[in-house]
């Protein structure tokens, strides 16, 4: 128990920086988000309704930066974020939350499938090392290296414009009514359908490459041998003595990934106009949005760091050795 209770410790105190320096840093910047949101709607308030602004922003000039940082610790804690400048005066919660599912829903399948497609092939590579498969390595190698919202502007103009298999932007139709029908989901999913194979395209090089040569280390292990040398099932070598040892910090990693699915693949959302998180950021930097900028970066931080967490209690359970190096 000492080695979870140190790793929630820690991260704790990382949560608690994090808040800290992301409410100070937009202090700190020139500028307020009341000059932002006046020179937009291009008007002129009196300064009792420009104060009142001011206070609802947490940016009162009249209390303390102490003053200040409680208050805004206590609005965390009752879920209050802001009001968005781009969506004025929609709080930044509810802006936030409607887009978050369409980031879980397309990053998160996308990194479920190049997590197991990737292992899989990597168990297989590294088995069959030395064999035609190798060939994917090279592949994979050029997939990692190409920047993947260079493949969404391919499959933009190859299965949007040329071929018109799928939809290019948004993540439903026009006409299509929100909610839990099967005509609002089949457009959901042709929506995603070319930016989630853009993600996993982009991602799966490195579950290959990093199971692969994990399976060879552990293919070269004593242990390994022995079974081969008493007889044993190839299957069973493969994956209870190669691919059982060789997974661990492939597992790690993609715990440390689903902490990533908030922050969406902001170029890729950007390309395909989807509306997920990454796209909501690229709308709040480029319309200087500071409070939903603020509470996005917020956001991920928290999620990253809880993933982090996740990763070290998984692998503190799958490897012992990791809680006996903190006893």
């Amino acid at each position: 128990m000492r080695y979870y209770a140190r790793r929630v410790g820690f991260y704790l105190l990382a949560a608690w920086a994090a808040i800290t320096i992301n409410f100070l840093l937009p202090r700190l910047m020139p500028g307020n988000p009341v000059e932002v949101l006046l020179a937009r709607l291009k008007g002129h308030l009196s300064p009792q309704a420009t104060n009142a602004l001011e206070i609802q922003f947490g940016l009162a000039h009249h209390t303390s930066l102490v003053h200040e940082y409680v208050s805004y610790l206590n609005q965390l804690a009752h879920g209050q974020l802001g009001i968005s400048i781009t969506y004025f005066p929609t709080p930044v919660s509810t802006v936030i939350g409607e887009a978050l599912p369409w980031t879980v829903f397309l990053v998160g399948f996308a990194t479920i499938i190049s997590f197991i497609v990737g292992t899989l092939l990597g168990i297989i590579v590294g088995w069959k090392r030395g064999s035609r498969l190798d060939v994917l390595l090279p592949a994979t190698t050029f997939l990692s290296a190409v920047p993947y919202f260079w493949l969404a502007l391919l499959a933009v103009l190859l299965f949007g414009y040329v071929l018109k298999w799928f939809p290019t932007s948004g993540g439903f139709g026009l006409t299509d009514t929100i909610g839990f029908n099967l005509p609002f989901i089949e457009s959901a999913i042709s929506h995603a359908v070319l930016p989630a194979v853009t993600i996993i395209l982009a991602s799966i090089a490195g579950w290959v490459l990093s199971m692969r040569n994990m399976m060879v280390t552990v293919l070269g292990e004593d242990y390994v041998a022995l079974a081969e040398a008493k007889g044993l099932p190839r299957r069973r070598i493969i994956m209870t003595y190669g691919a059982r040892n060789a997974i661990l910090p492939n597992v790690a990693n993609f715990a440390l990934s689903l902490g990533f699915i908030v922050s969406g693949a902001i170029l890729t959302e950007a390309v395909f106009a989807y509306p997920g998180i990454g796209y909501l950021l690229f709308e709040a930097v480029s319309n200087e949005d500071f409070p939903l900028a603020q509470a996005i970066f917020l956001v991920i931080t928290i999620a990253v760091l809880v993933a982090n967490l996740l990763a070290d209690v998984v692998y503190g359970m799958l490897d012992p050795r990791a809680r006996q190096g903190e006893a």
